[in-house]
């Protein structure tokens, strides 16, 4: 029997006539982490940020006054909608009245290589459908905004959220802008925001992509302008067409190494002398200690995230282990995958030896952190 592969949509047409729908097309969702399941930084811990912050996985806060919310994965373990696990929840903790320079967001930015085939900024360019389920403790109108790289195009827009404490969930078609610069590289190629509070200088008249720097919606409620306020999001989907389409559930290893190429965190399980690298001795007090990327990170990271406690990192020597004397450092960036840091000691080590950089014993707090975010 032969087989028709029928490109205009995901099936397959048999020579009967008969058709069975295919699998669904591969990465339909640009969103990553979208379900909101990763949370490397934090894992599942509340924070009340200060500047910009990431919160789960590929998901910014962006604040221009300290600690207006709080934001944690699984917030007050409300029940997520039906086929999810988990959200991202923000809780306000005040009642702050926004002012016209004020910008508090939840963001995800895409990156270029992800949406190059929407054709933005280009005659060509392709509709898009923006979906998500969402609960807030307040009803009215709520917004958000997509905008470009240089922040010079952007779309805001507007949902509703009718019942209180109630998963809603919303979709949002968007024409594909046909103006303006859109990065197809590995710098953003698209933001998605959606609004917690922002003031005049940055909301835009919705429905309509405009040129400027629009983060939300004129009219907008702000979560922020009531203390003990909560706004919850998952099921973020991003897609090509007119219409949202059922949730794009990847595997968890494969949204987990999506999520990796931008940070990627290396932990102690607090069991023993956990390790967290291998490498060798270069005099009596340092090691150099060799981190492999599970994924190729976006770029060269520039810095090294540590706990900051130099006890809670040892090196592992000859049957042994030596506390560290200082936190491991960053040594000049080697590649996208790969890192070399350097633990440091006291005393003890022999040049040229083989040694492991590890927790110091049953420590959990130790970790070592690389980001290429966008």
């Amino acid at each position: 029997m032969t087989t028709i592969i029928n490109g205009s949509s995901p099936s397959i047409t048999f020579s009967d006539g008969s058709a069975q729908t295919s699998a669904t097309r591969p990465f339909l969702n640009r969103i990553i982490n979208g379900a909101m399941v990763i949370d490397q930084r934090n894992a599942g811990a509340s924070v009340t940020p200060t500047a910009n912050a990431y919160t789960l996985d590929r998901w910014q806060a962006t604040l221009t006054q300290a600690s207006k919310f709080s934001f944690q994965q699984d917030a007050s373990a409300v029940t997520p909608p039906t086929g999810f696990n988990d959200y991202l929840g923000i809780t306000s903790t005040s009642a702050y009245s926004v002012v016209s320079s004020d910008v508090f967001t939840i963001r995800q930015s895409i990156e270029g290589f992800n949406t190059s085939d929407l054709d933005f900024g280009k005659s060509t360019a392709k509709t898009i459908t923006l979906s998500f389920w969402v609960r807030s403790s307040l009803t009215g109108t709520f917004g958000g905004a997509l905008k470009n790289s240089a922040a010079d195009r952007s779309y805001p827009f507007t949902y509703t959220i009718n019942s209180a404490n109630t998963w809603e969930q919303k979709s949002i078609t968007i024409a594909g802008d046909t103006t303006g610069t859109w990065l197809v590289t590995n710098g953003i190629g698209l933001i998605v925001s959606f609004g917690l509070g922002v003031g005049s200088t940055f909301n835009g008249t919705a429905g309509a992509w405009a040129a400027g720097n629009f983060n939300s919606a004129t009219g907008a409620t702000s979560v922020v302008g009531t203390n003990g306020a909560t706004f919850y999001l998952t099921g973020v989907q991003l897609e090509v067409g007119s219409t949202a389409t059922s949730f794009d559930y990847r595997p968890y290893g494969t949204e987990l190494a999506l999520a990796q190429r931008y940070y990627y965190k290396v932990k102690a399980s607090g069991n023993s002398y956990s390790n967290l690298g291998t490498g060798y001795n270069t005099a009596t007090t340092t090691a150099n200690i060799m981190v492999f990327f599970p994924v190729t990170l976006r770029i060269r990271p520039t810095a090294l995230e540590t706990s900051g406690t130099a006890g809670d990192y040892a090196i592992a020597h000859t049957n042994t282990a030596t506390t560290c004397s200082v936190v491991p450092t960053y040594s000049a960036p080697t590649n996208e995958f790969q890192s070399l840091t350097i633990f440091t000691v006291s005393s003890g080590l022999t040049a040229g030896q083989g040694s492991r950089g590890c927790s110091e014993l049953n420590n959990a707090n130790a970790y070592l952190a690389w980001s290429a975010e966008l």
